[in-house]
């Protein structure tokens, strides 16, 4: 009895490190290239896919333009923004209408499906440099407003009224944005501050219950986007990696890219599975598998 108790001890620990070893090798999982290097600009940002599968981005070859990506990889121009505006993120509501955050101009875009021009839907002068935006179930929109400069943000609810309503001020540098599948919380990231915050969303569409959700001792944050089951997909800039974080703050997987600076995300292909990267240092999408489909795919679906 004696002597057989070492060798089960060592069994457990070699069970443990081999586990272990595996779940290394998940988490480094490689993401692989979509589009060719600097197809886009430096500025590429806003990815998002219709419910016909079509990919969007901002910044295609030159800023102030929206390149529109096949299932290959292959971009042509779908739009160029009026003026000396320039998009950052891009979302799709519902019916399919795209809208689009344009930090120069101060203005939030919308594009009628089956359309190719951008009219603005919303302008607020006081407003930074609109960021990000996100859709909740119900059609509102939130947008994150960083001051890159001071290090500060702010956050926006844009109504059906088309009214621009300061939400929260006095935060940090607020970037990637997302609404939970079921419509019940607001997930917002401070970029310089490595912070991400959760808020309740209550009924009248403003927010309450401030709480922070996870913060990160190095790196920078960018876009995020959440699968059907909740789960937090969140770029982290110079770091070169998309974390999975599950509704209770736990980290599912990492997910190591090609490049080294991921400035947002989206969900596509045949089932939704496909997550899409905007990586601003290669000008160019990498792509990896998710864990879910996205919320929005499964939701047009």
């Amino acid at each position: 009895m004696s002597c057989s108790r070492p060798l089960f001890y060592k069994i457990l620990i070699g069970l443990f490190f081999g586990l272990l070893f595996y779940s290394c090798k998940v988490q480094k999982a490689q993401s692989r290239h979509f589009t060719t290097v600097f197809s886009f600009t430096k500025g590429i940002e806003g990815p998002a896919v219709d419910s016909q599968g079509n990919l969007y981005a901002v910044n295609y070859k030159e800023e102030g333009t929206i390149g529109i990506v096949d299932a290959k990889g292959n971009i042509r121009t779908f739009l160029k923004l009026p003026g000396k505006s320039i998009g950052n993120g891009i979302r799709f509501d519902m019916e399919g209408h795209m809208y689009i955050a344009d930090y120069v101009g101060h203005n939030l875009y919308r594009v009628e499906k089956g359309s190719s021009t951008p009219t603005v839907w919303a302008h607020n002068p006081d407003m930074s440099q609109p960021n990000d935006l996100t859709i909740a179930p119900n059609g509102t929109i939130y947008l994150s407003d960083p001051n890159w400069a001071k290090s500060t943000g702010r956050l926006w609810l844009v109504g059906s009224d088309k009214n621009i309503e300061l939400l929260e001020e006095s935060m940090g540098t607020t970037n990637g944005i997302e609404v939970s599948p079921d419509g019940k919380f607001l997930y917002v990231n401070e970029s310089v501050q490595r912070k991400v915050w959760r808020y309740t969303i209550d009924s009248d569409n403003r927010i309450s219950d401030k709480t922070l959700f996870l913060s990160f001792p190095d790196f920078g944050l960018d876009g995020m986007r959440c699968d059907m089951k909740g789960n937090l997909y969140l770029t982290r800039y110079d770091k070169g990696t998309v974390v999975i974080i599950s509704p209770l703050g736990t980290l599912l997987k990492e997910v190591r890219l090609v490049g080294k600076k991921p400035s947002n995300i989206t969900f596509g292909g045949e089932k939704g599975t496909t997550c899409y990267v905007t990586m601003a240092d290669r000008g160019c999408l990498e792509s990896f598998e998710a864990l879910h489909p996205g919320a929005y795919y499964n939701k047009i679906h």
